[in-house]
């Protein structure tokens, strides 16, 4: 069991003596400063009081802690202690203050006994610029935004949510009801990942399902998660006015509202949330935590894809407030029969042309499966590409993914796609929707619509990556096969026709399709509402399903 002694307590380590008594193993703080031990025994602390603290009342401990802290608020007291500490327990981690106004004479005696040293003056200026620079009055804006916006706020997420979107929410929402607001937690579409729905029922999070086009009246306010644009991702209306917006996409386009957070460098906004709440620290408790926890790992792909220095904080706060034992049931699952009879199809209808494996299921029921689909049939030997795609009312949705390879397939598919329907998303894992149109229509017809789609869409998915490929250099084919993953630039389309109208569309299609949200909320931003509307209505990429797959 680790062991931790801290001797003295002043005023500025109440705060470190508080985050060790959080962690695991034993904690004993002695002190001199009688109201100060009555105090940390009431908060569950367990302190020796004792005058004066010197080598022989160390020694008479009984302890062999593994770090020991020096914190009085004397100088010529930290400097004494720290010898002596290094006397009594030469195995352990010394971190020694020099006090306040400390001598060069002191500092130099901690500095030659201690392996860290705290410069008080220093601690104290960062102490007070933690607590009055930005990150502290950004978390003061928030709160004064939301006491302004009345009694009802309606946090909303992006279509079909995935848990990055959702603990965003819960976790807002918890900060509005702290100032008084009361918040619900609303979504447009469905939730239908089993890791999804896992997570709210095994949580209990109490979401709101919104009705499109219904009545919004009740609500005084409205703050968005993980997207940035009322109408975009979501089935607001588009002049909705909005009080707060907290993403961690980079907009195209001016955002609008009364509070506006939109960090790009972290890989989810579940970090963005966290911090808040690093400053608040009493309002986190165990269900809130382990939401953000399991946000910031899913988002990150479990803090491989484009994770930040900033979502590794987020998670070591995080973790010892949140239970391992709910995020084990959230991430075993059990496996729907519809999700079980999509995979079975795929491996029973694969072709495959050289390292890439197609697959058309037909007629889809759980569009969350392809994703699912598509990473199992990457485990086949051989395989480094692999794209499953299937027809759900007049569309056709379809999953991709990629592995140990420069081809990009969010680029790929928006190459082959992208002029018919909205394609996107990252190098490894990208998604495509195509509306069906005239094709689902045509009953006189030789061949079945599923031969149909199959041949558009292998066809030109595997002439995107041999166009692809070609940028950089001139491959050698076997007959009858396409060197995927072999080349390619790995980086945007040098073909501007190949791209849609709208970036932001083309750059979420993945999101509509896997059930699994890699770009978390960017959206379908466009300039033009009335095409966004239509995209939509040809099954385009504002409509999302949850989550990023890993």
């Amino acid at each position: 069991m680790v062991s931790r002694l801290v001797v003295g307590a002043g005023p500025l380590w109440r705060a470190v003596v508080d985050e060790l008594s959080q962690r695991r193993g034993d904690l004993l703080v002695v002190t001199s400063d009688e109201h100060r031990a009555e105090t940390l025994r009431s908060n569950g602390v367990r302190v020796e009081r004792a005058e004066p603290i010197d080598e022989a009342t160390l020694a008479g401990l009984g302890t062999d802690p593994d770090s020991v802290v020096v914190a009085t608020n004397d100088p010529e007291g930290n400097a004494a202690l720290a010898v002596d500490a290094r006397r009594v327990f030469p195995g352990a981690m010394l971190v020694a203050a020099t006090g306040p106004g400390a001598s060069s004479d002191v500092r130099e005696a901690v500095a030659g006994v201690a392996d860290r040293v705290v410069d008080h003056g220093r601690a104290v200026t960062d102490h007070v610029t933690e607590r009055v620079g930005d990150e502290s009055l950004r978390g003061r804006q928030l709160r004064r935004v939301l006491r302004d916006v009345g009694d009802r706020l309606a946090v909303v997420t992006h279509d079909n949510p995935d848990p990055d979107a959702i603990a965003s929410a819960v976790a807002l929402a918890r900060i509005a009801e702290s100032v008084g607001c009361e918040p619900d937690i609303c979504y447009y579409g469905e939730i239908t990942h089993q890791e999804n729905r896992a997570f709210v029922n095994v949580l209990d999070f109490d979401l709101r399902e919104l009705a499109v086009g219904g009545d919004l009246s009740e609500y005084d306010g409205f703050a968005l998660v993980d997207h940035s644009r009322a109408g975009v991702n979501d089935q607001l209306p588009p002049e909705t006015p909005i009080d707060v917006v907290i993403d961690h996409h980079p907009p195209r386009v001016p955002v609008e509202a009364r509070f506006v957070d939109l960090r790009s460098d972290v890989g989810a906004t579940s970090t963005l949330l966290t911090d808040y709440f690093r400053q608040s620290g009493p309002l986190i408790d165990e269900t809130i935590a382990t939401g953000l926890l399991f946000g910031i790992s899913v988002d990150t792909r479990e803090f491989r894809r484009e994770v930040s220095p900033e979502d590794f904080e987020a998670a070591a706060y995080l973790l010892p407030h949140a239970d391992l034992s709910v995020l084990q049931r959230i991430e075993d699952p059990s496996m729907s029969a519809d999700t079980l009879d999509t995979i079975a199809r795929a491996i029973r209808n694969r072709t495959r042309e050289g390292s890439v494996l197609l697959s058309c299921i037909g007629e889809l029921t759980d569009r969350d499966a392809l994703a699912q689909a598509a990473d199992r049939l990457l485990d086949l030997e051989e395989v480094n590409t692999t794209l499953v795609y299937g027809v759900k009312e007049g569309t056709i949705y379809a999953s991709a993914r990629a592995r140990g390879t420069d081809l990009d397939v969010g680029e790929v598919l928006r190459d082959a796609f992208g002029r018919i329907g909205s394609a996107g998303g990252h190098a490894d894992m990208a998604g495509a929707q195509i509306t069906l149109g005239v094709l689902d229509s045509i009953e006189d017809r030789d061949e079945s619509l599923h031969e149909i789609v199959r041949s558009v869409v292998d066809e030109r998915f595997l002439e995107a990556i041999e166009s692809r490929s070609n940028r950089l250099l001139t491959p050698v084919y076997a007959p009858g096969e396409y060197a995927a993953g072999t080349y390619g630039d790995g980086g945007g389309s040098t073909d501007p026709g190949a791209e849609s109208d709208d970036a932001e569309t083309d750059a979420d299609a993945e999101d509509d399709v896997d059930g699994r949200d890699p770009d978390g909320g960017t959206g379908a931003d466009t300039d033009d509402a009335g095409a966004t509307r239509g995209a939509r209505e040809d099954g385009a990429a504002d409509r999302r399903d949850g989550r990023p797959d890993r």
